[in-house]
């Protein structure tokens, strides 16, 4: 029991020494799911073991935080965090993500060099028998573009507030010249800039495996204050923007185990119904990926909304009929 709440409190300092501004005591009860008198009581404790922590005003609250960061001994890596740290640079680069895949295995490198020679072959056995033990599957899909050169002038762009100059090889004038100002990323089956173009602020999409020429310009852009590029990838089930729409999903009772561990959509609300089904509730645009999606359901969904949705399925139905030599009057 006193190993767990050293464990906690440990844990705890590493937040508080990982944030700049630091936490109050209403986040720390947040982020360590306590009551407000335990987040005291758990200051209160680090302040003895920590005393550079840090007491800062922020009206109508304050803030605390260890702003020189913990020592060595505190922050060794366990094999378990660089099994993790590999896994996920394997699946980027199984994915074609080989610059992020990199990134991660650079930062590898950086933290064991960091670390103790002893700590290091203490480690050494165990990572090798978790990388052994442990694989990632490979999902069919399109492998997504990353180059260095178009990721590097975007990250440039955003972190300079400066626009980004490149020509677009789709959309309704393939090869025309853009100045887009970046909002951010969208990682996915396919990668994507989010940005707006001139002196627009409506966020749009550009694939970046047909950006040519990207160089960052001397003008200056910021994304608006009030974009949230969370909320504008929710708007979408997947990455097509159109209409959003409210969508209704009835799964029948042979599929409602699956849909109840299933995550449709981030603004997803799902109902147990009285027969064994599950009613699957969510806002989102992009009917044409989201009917894709539903073929994997087979005939464990029905759509009940919107029309939209129910008209594209079939649409797609009948191409997927006639491309395989189907008689398509089974669907009228």
């Amino acid at each position: 029991m006193r190993h767990e709440k050293a464990a906690r409190l440990l844990e705890l300092a590493r937040m508080l020494a990982s944030s700049a501004e630091g936490l109050t005591l209403d986040e720390m009860s947040d982020q360590m799911g306590v009551g407000r008198r335990t987040a005291e009581r758990m200051r209160d404790a680090l302040r003895d073991a920590f005393p550079q922590l840090e007491e800062v005003d922020d009206p109508p609250t304050k803030r605390f935080r260890i702003p020189s960061g913990l020592d060595g001994i505190f922050q060794a890596p366990t094999a378990d965090e660089f099994a993790a740290l590999r896994a996920a640079a394997e699946q980027y680069r199984q994915a074609g993500s080989k610059t992020r895949a990199g990134a991660l295995l650079s930062l590898e490198q950086k933290v064991l060099s960091a670390i103790r020679a002893g700590a290091r072959r203490k480690l050494a056995p165990d990572l090798e028998a978790l990388l052994e033990a442990e694989t990632m599957a490979i999902h069919a899909g399109p492998r997504p573009f990353e180059d260095e050169i178009v990721l590097g002038a975007v990250r440039e762009a955003i972190k300079s507030l400066r626009r980004l100059r490149f020509r677009y090889a789709g959309g309704s004038s393939p090869g025309r010249l853009r100045e887009v100002t970046p909002f951010g990323l969208m990682f996915g089956r396919s990668n994507y800039l989010v940005g707006a173009e001139g002196d627009s602020v409506e966020p749009r999409t550009w694939r970046l495996d047909r950006v040519r020429e990207i160089a960052v310009s001397e003008a200056a852009g910021s994304r608006p204050p009030e974009f949230s590029l969370r909320e504008f990838m929710n708007r979408s089930f997947g990455i097509y923007q159109d209409e959003v729409e409210q969508v209704e999903l009835r799964v029948l009772p042979h599929g409602a185990e699956e849909a109840l561990g299933w995550r449709f959509h981030p603004t997803q609300a799902l109902e147990p119904l009285a027969d064994g089904g599950v009613m699957v509730r969510f806002v989102a645009g992009g009917m044409r990926e989201l009917a894709w999606h539903l073929f994997t359901w087979g005939d464990k969904v029905e759509i009940l909304g919107p029309e939209r949705l129910r008209v594209m399925m079939r649409e797609e139905l009948a191409v997927a009929m006639r491309a395989h030599g189907a008689p398509i009057g089974v669907l009228t």
